[in-house]
């Protein structure tokens, strides 16, 4: 368990310093960097961080962890990372307000609490699919082959 959390924390704090950059930086929020490059830069560092995980175990173990240990791995790093960052949006709304809300999907036309509802459902469950998704792609490259057992 200390690889998962270890590697999804460090995914959470690559978020943060991206979102804060960004925000600082960046004063439009329908600017191309919040709607293009953000979701580009929250899913590689999510693959990276997920493959660097599961370095991790293979370093640890000496040897290409099974394909359904990678899966569980890389699942487990995207499910700290989700909860993570879900928690360091809560802490935005609450020290910044709603103003971040503005760029997101219909945030014109409903209520910032839906508004707000519908963007932690959607980083939670987005991030969740992609994790599943990545680390079965990463874990079948990586994972332990039968044919590697027989030699």
């Amino acid at each position: 368990m200390k690889i998962p959390l270890k590697y999804g924390l460090l995914t959470t704090l690559g978020v943060m310093a991206w979102v804060l950059v960004v925000r600082a930086v960046v004063k439009d929020p329908l600017s191309s960097v919040h709607s293009l490059g953000t979701p580009i830069f929250f899913n590689v560092l999510q693959f990276v961080m997920i493959y660097l995980g599961l370095k991790a175990v293979e370093r640890e173990k000496g040897e290409r962890p099974p394909f359904k240990e990678g899966l569980k791995t890389g699942v487990a790093i995207s499910f700290v990372y989700a909860i993570s960052a879900a928690l360091f949006f809560v802490g935005v709304l609450l020290v910044v307000g709603t103003k971040w809300l503005a760029s997101e999907p219909g945030a014109a036309t409903q209520s910032a609490s839906v508004t707000a509802a519908k963007a932690f459902v959607g980083l939670i469950v987005v991030t969740m699919i992609f994790g599943l998704v990545y680390s079965t792609v990463i874990s079948f490259f990586l994972a332990k082959r039968q044919s590697d057992e027989q030699d």
